[in-house]
This record gives structure tokens, sequence and C-alpha cells, in this order.
């Protein structure tokens, strides 16, 4: 436990008036066919990665370890995601995986899991306004050699318990304000990770959990934890 660290003329006029609301309508038509979709590279031995969607590239520079796209406007509908090595173009993918996605909703889709076992891990965002006074925030463990975790706030209640690798939480209510998180071991009191964090009214949180409890030769992705602001 002691290597674990804390953390888009006349005649003439009415045609052209119905002309532009039927562009406008289409317009319309096109934004509600859209879903949001935002992907993470949480894989802490995988190296800089390309996203294709529908076999086209959609990131100009590769996405590197633990950063994120921000949310994309993606097509509705059964679509297929590849993930590749940067600049290894679509022959080996390293996911490929079919995504369904519905018109005006919010995922992310993470990439987690050591290389040889990377994997996706999609998520629906219920982006809903938090009350007043209040933050939304969840949870995903993805340190992949890391047992079950408890998410504690120091010296407080529990926040989410019992997370094994890939499990994520709801969005939760809190009150906003400053709160230093422990990620603990079922079972212990012993802060894997701790991790101070801002949350402010209104927003919206996806804290994650990432890198390795025993990262090999090489590696400097120790265990920590990652927040994404997802409004």
């Amino acid at each position: 436990m002691k290597n674990w660290m804390r953390l888009t003329l006349v005649a003439v006029l009415p045609v052209m008036f119905f002309t532009s609301c039927e562009d406008d309508d289409d317009d319309l038509d096109l934004q509600e066919e859209q879903a949001n979709v935002m992907v993470v590279h949480a894989s802490p031995d995988a190296p800089g990665v390309d996203l294709y969607v529908d076999d086209a590239k959609v990131n100009s520079s590769a996405l590197n370890y633990p950063n994120n796209t921000g949310y994309l406007e993606v097509e509705e509908g059964d679509r297929n995601f590849k993930v590749t090595a940067a600049g290894a173009g679509l022959g080996n993918p390293v996911i490929d995986a079919d995504v369904m996605l519905d018109a005006d909703k919010n995922y992310t889709v993470f990439a987690a899991g050591r290389l040889a076992n990377i994997e996706p891990v999609v998520l629906e965002d219920n982006l809903a306004a938090p009350a007043a006074g209040k933050a939304h925030v969840r949870f995903v463990h993805l340190a992949p050699d890391a047992p079950n975790v408890d998410v504690v706030v120091q010296g407080g209640p529990t926040l989410f318990s019992d997370l094994q690798f890939k499990e994520a939480t709801a969005f939760t209510p809190v009150d906003a304000g400053s709160y230093t998180l422990e990620v603990q071991p079922v079972g212990t009191d012993n802060a894997a990770v701790t991790a101070t964090v801002m949350l402010q009214s209104g927003k919206i949180y996806t804290i994650f959990a990432k890198g390795l409890l025993s990262p090999p030769a090489g590696n400097n992705n120790a265990l920590g934890a990652e927040v994404i602001v997802n409004n």
C-alpha cells in the first residue's frame, strides 16, 4: 500500500420566405440528429492515439494519456469507433467498437485498461443542471491493477462504495465547495490516492482513478486521479 500515490417581386417574396423557413427546419433537424461524445485516453501504458468515427479521423493531433477530446458532435445511430496508435492509420486498431448513439444525448468513451487488453468503457452522461448551490460528481475506477475501492471525503462520509475496475457511479449531487477525497482499498482506511478538488456550483464533474498501482520499469504513470469538467 505504501507505493500507492495519494491523487455548433410580391410573388417572389413568399417563395423566399418559405425557402428560408425550410432551411431553418433542415438545420434544426440536423442538430437533432447529433449526439455529443467525449473520448478519454485512460490506458496508462498506451502511446498517443488517433480516433476514427466510421473510418473518418476526428482528431488533429495525437490524444495522449490521460487527456480527452472534449465533446464532439457525432451523427446519431450505430457508429463505429476505432482507436489506433497515433500516425498508424486504420490498419491495426487497438479498439474497434460499434456504439449506438441517441440524438441529443451525451456520452463519454474511455479507452481503458492496459494496452494488451485495452477496451472501451462507454457511459451515458446525464448533464441535467444541478440545483442551486450544488455540483454533480461521479467517479470511475480506471486503474487496471488496483483492487475495489471506496471514495471517502477526508474526515467525513463515504461518497461511493466498493467500486471495481471499469465501474462508474451515477452523477451525484453534492454541496459546492472544496473537498479532499481519498480513494481507499475496500476494507481499509488507507488512502491510495488523495485529491483536493474544488467543485463549483452548477458544474458537473467526472473524477477517474488513473494509472497503475505497480508501474513497470520506464512507466511513470503511477496511481492518481484525473478531473474532467463535463459542462
